[in-house]
């Protein structure tokens, strides 16, 4: 991947930093700008489940532009550039060079907003630490429910980080991700009923799992444990890992959001399951921050 891939400190939990303008993009919809460095969050194009940071871009002297949204954005070889659901390649393509944009809240960029200024980036964050509780507790949640679906499997399945079947790999369809909480779907179909799951003992026990969910948010809240991001390399395209020392051991699996650094900066996560559509389940997870 080109050096010039847009760095990013966001794994490491900063909310602030320095760059430089590298693209100012118009666009009716609020203009996009790129800088080499940056500290804030991009929605995934590919995968939206969190929400990109907002923020301010300010100049040296004191001028400032506030930034609704950060985005993907890739540019060609032949300076074609994209956002967002734009690009027409997958991540990592070759030929491309993958970016963080900025997108403001107007069509076009002020005049000091360009091409070689030097600004300073800062992410709202209230914004950021909500979002970080909400990706956190959701992850969490789906660990929790996979444990609590454990026995109704009928034949073996690939397993979760925690050695659980792993129903949220195989029926996970949709995950959004909001301040404190998220809410994801699942698909009980015919595929999920051959690859051995009883939807029909689910379906009769319902309330029971909702307890044993809650009940396993509740420990591993109390734990306190410790929460990470880790990154592959400096760039916007390098992987991450999200890990967590839960009581039980160490979790992780790929993940390009944010997180809280520690367990402790919750009062409570809890879970709801909705099967009203006997083909969906809903689950909705709500986090409380500590006091």
């Amino acid at each position: 991947m080109s050096a010039s891939a847009t760095l990013v400190s966001f794994p490491a939990g900063e909310l602030t930093g320095r760059g430089v303008v590298t693209h100012v993009h118009p666009d009716p919809s609020g203009a996009v700008v790129v800088t080499d460095a940056t500290p804030f969050h991009p929605v995934d194009h590919t995968w939206p489940d969190q929400p990109g940071d907002s923020g301010t871009i300010r100049s040296a002297d004191g001028s400032s532009v506030a930034v609704a949204e950060a985005v993907m954005a890739a540019v060609s070889e032949d300076g074609s550039f994209a956002v967002g659901s734009e690009i027409p390649v997958k991540r990592g393509a070759e030929g491309w060079t993958w970016l963080v944009g900025h997108r403001l809240e107007s069509a076009a960029a002020p005049d000091w907003l360009a091409p070689g200024a030097s600004v300073e980036l800062r992410t709202d964050a209230d914004r950021r630490a909500g979002l970080s509780r909400g990706h956190t507790a959701c992850h969490l949640a789906s660990l929790a429910l996979d444990a609590a679906l454990a026995d109704l499997w009928r034949k073996p399945v690939a397993v979760d980080p925690l050695g659980n079947p792993d129903f949220e790999g195989r029926a996970n369809q949709s995950s959004r991700i909001h301040a404190d909480g998220s809410v994801d779907e699942y698909r009980l179909g015919k595929s999920l009923r051959k690859a051995g799951f009883d939807s029909e003992s689910f379906a009769a026990t319902l309330a029971e799992r909702v307890e044993r969910i809650n009940a396993r948010l509740a420990e591993w809240v109390a734990s306190g444990a410790s929460s990470r991001v880790d990154a592959d390399g400096p760039t916007i395209v390098d992987r991450r890992h999200w890990r967590c020392v839960l009581p039980e051991g160490e979790v992780g699996f790929l993940c390009g959001g944010t997180h809280v650094r520690s367990l402790a900066e919750f009062s409570s996560i809890r879970a709801s399951l909705d099967l009203s559509d006997p083909q969906l389940l809903v689950m909705t997870t709500t986090a409380v921050a500590a006091g």
